[in-house]
């Protein structure tokens, strides 16, 4: 059986920038301007494209299963600080996602929104262009709307999140099929 490796490629004469303790899963893309922060992890089937745009993911951030990463020509960059998760199959196009902030599953996150940190963008969530979503708050619905305050039992679920990434990566490490 051989060996499944990452597609990384350069675009517009952008390399992506990968941290040497980043994990990315056998069948992920990184493509064009993308800086990947130290103990993130990509996971299977995700997609960060900085083709078009410039991505910045900071620390321990995870893009899990699935997940598309990307912006729009002349109009909006990606920034996930550190911390985030970027739930399965959720979609982040040209947002700034603070510290600490959880993008639910299927959510989808618009151009120049952000996701104040500590806040929760429910799974199914649809946040539109340029919607501010204030620290520590929790958005669902399509249209995504307040929903309320983050609770401390889920608070501290979240802040954990990124923690528990960087075990499971170290599952695979060396292992990759």
């Amino acid at each position: 059986m051989q060996k499944q490796m990452p597609v990384i490629l350069p675009a517009r004469g952008q390399s992506p920038q990968i941290s040497n303790s980043v994990w990315l899963a056998p069948n992920c893309t990184i493509v064009g301007e993308v800086t990947l922060g130290e103990e993130s992890t990509v996971w299977f089937g995700a997609i960060v494209r900085g083709d078009v745009a410039s991505i910045s993911v900071g620390r321990r951030v995870n893009i899990q299963d699935g997940a598309v990463i990307h912006g729009t020509f002349g109009k909006s960059l990606t920034v996930l600080e550190d911390r985030v998760s970027i739930g399965h199959n959720a979609v982040v196009h040209g947002a700034h996602i603070c510290e600490g902030a959880l993008i639910g599953m299927s959510s989808v996150v618009m151009d120049n929104a952000v996701v104040g940190a500590g806040a929760v963008v429910a799974a199914g969530a649809v946040v539109l262009e340029g919607t501010q979503i204030p620290p520590g708050t929790l958005y669902a619905g399509v249209p995504a709307k307040h929903m309320g305050d983050v609770r401390t039992e889920l608070a501290d679920h979240l802040r954990a999140t990124a923690d528990r990434y960087v075990q499971y990566a170290g599952w695979f490490r060396g292992n990759e099929v």
